[in-house]
Formats: structure tokens, sequence, C-alpha cells
């Protein structure tokens, strides 16, 4: 896949491109409803020859529109979207810079260097996008373009509501994973490295990989999960349980979450490794407790409960 990472003004004579079908949008996680809209995008360029692209944005728009409610985590940080897009065999993939001098461009200005000038004759993207100055751009716009064609694609729900990027960050939010997996169309995933931690774990009896995530993810709210981690280098997957959160029971200030996931049957140093925790099962909300033995009898309990609830994976 090649990637194109365009700034305003662009260089369009640097640029060396075949006519594509493009499928635009920001797809933070890669959610069902946009695998809807590239599929679409995938269908559209088989039938008629073209290269397959997509066109995405950094950093999130809210990060320049909407500076009381940026957003400056991510269910796919780039890196992550940009290595799915490619096992998925898209051709090119446009990240375009969304700065304050690309918001100001007016909706023609916007498709005039960003869609006619990438040489895109067939553009997909879902019905409520919007682009150029104010978001005044929309599907409708494009569509009365001659030089290229507009598909815009419904709608995808789970029940009456809408799948959505904000909603599965709620569902995170609230410990609702199972409703973020289902609509996500996979088990929410993050990818680390294993750090030295406090080594508390170990006193105790249940030794924890402490998890340093790569990127700036949106993390699922603090409390317990059953899990499963895949040593990248290795390649192979272990069950787990993890807990997210500032451990109270040792903390009463700690602001600063951690990630530690405890491996049943596991007994390897894996400093230093480079790992993808997938989150499949809410267990209970992170508590203090009255002491060690406290902590330890629960520990106990919320690993035989993630062994029963992984049985199957």
């Amino acid at each position: 896949m090649k990637i194109y990472r365009l700034h305003y003004p662009h260089e369009q004579h640097e640029l060396d491109l075949e006519p594509s079908a493009v499928a635009v949008g920001f797809f933070d996680g890669l959610h069902r409803g946009h695998q809807n809209v590239i599929s679409k995008m995938e269908e559209i360029a088989e039938d008629k020859g073209l290269k397959k692209a997509v066109m995405t944005f950094d950093p999130h728009p809210s990060v320049v529109l909407s500076p009381k409610k940026q957003r400056t985590t991510y269910l796919t940080p780039l890196d992550i979207k940009l290595g799915m897009l490619e096992a998925r065999g898209i051709d090119y993939c446009f990240v375009i810079n969304f700065s304050s001098a690309l918001a100001d461009l007016t909706p023609d200005e916007f498709v005039q260097q960003y869609i006619m000038a990438l040489d895109i004759k067939e553009v997909t993207a879902g019905f409520d996008f919007t682009y150029g100055k104010f978001g005044k751009g929309n599907i409708e716009m494009l569509s009365k373009y001659e030089s290229f064609n507009t598909t815009g694609v419904g709608k995808i729900a789970e029940g009456e509501e809408k799948i959505s990027t904000t909603r599965i960050r709620e569902d995170l939010a609230k410990h609702d994973l199972a409703h973020a997996n289902l609509i996500l169309g996979r088990p929410y995933e993050v990818k680390g490295v294993v750090v030295q931690g406090e080594k508390r774990g170990r006193t105790i009896g249940f030794p924890t990989a402490n998890i340093e995530p790569e990127y700036r993810y949106h993390l699922p709210a603090k409390g317990v999960y059953a899990v499963s981690m895949q040593i990248d280098n290795e390649g192979t997957v272990h069950k787990g349980v993890c807990n997210v959160g500032v451990k109270p029971t040792f903390h009463d200030n700690l602001e600063r979450v951690s990630i530690e996931v405890h491996l049943f049957d596991f007994d390897q140093s894996i400093y230093g490794e480079n790992v993808t925790v997938h989150w499949h099962h809410f267990i209970r909300p992170e508590w203090k407790f009255n002491g060690i033995d406290e902590l330890k009898a629960q520990i106990a309990k919320d690993k035989q409960k993630a062994i029963g609830l992984l049985e199957n994976l």
C-alpha cells in the first residue's frame, strides 16, 4: 500500500497516481459501519478496474474545530489503522493533515484539490459525511460533480442505533465491552510493550505483565477484564485477566492509569516484548480493598471468572 501524507497546500505534480476509487472518512475504529463503506468502494473499484484507495485525516478534526471536546485518543491510532488497511489490500491511502488552513477551504476548493487533483474517479462515503469550511459540503453536493461519481452509504445500525465511533467510546467508558465489541465486529485491542512495573503482583502470587501502550489509545474504563494477549514476536496467544486502573489499595492519589495482565499458566520473562491485548469480557470495576488478603481473595475469584469466560475462546 502506498501512503501519501498530504498537507495544505500539496504539490500535485509529485504524486504518481493511477485512477482510483476512494472511501473517505476518519474511520477511527474501522468498525462495522466503516467496513461497509470500504467494502462498497472495493466493489466499485473491482467493477471499474480502479485502484482501491482510502482517504483519512490526521489529527481528528475536533483538535482544530472543537477545543473543548477535542479527541486526542483513538480506537485505532493512525499507524494501526494504516496496518489494517494494508492487510485488507488497499492500494493507496491518502492521509490528509487536518489543519486550520485545511478547515478553511470551501467545499469546492476541497474537492478541486483533494478529489479531482488526485485522479479519483469514484467517491464513496457515509451518508452523513461533511467537508469544507463549517462542514457545509455533503454527499448531495459531491454528487453534482461530473468528473467523478459519488456513492453515499446508508446508516448501519445495531438495533435502532447507528453504529459509530462515539458510541464505542461511550461503551468502553461505561464498561459495556460486550456492546463495544459487537459493533466493532471484533474484540477491542491495544498494542504495547511489556515494561518494568512495581512487581507487587508476584509477591502476592499473581505476577503481571505491565503494558505500556504504544499509542494514544482510548482505554476501557478502570476495571477488571478477561483478556487474551498475543506476544507479537512469537505469534503466541495466552489467556489472562487484566486490571486497568490506578491500584487504589496501594495508592491514594495515583492518577496515571496502568494496564496489568496476569496470564494463566505462564512463567516467562517478556520484558521488552511487543504485545497485543484483546479485551473480551468485563468482570468488575476497580475497587479499593481493606488489605492484601482481601485483595488476593478477590483476584483469585477474578481469575476463575476469567478462565470460565474464556473457556471457548
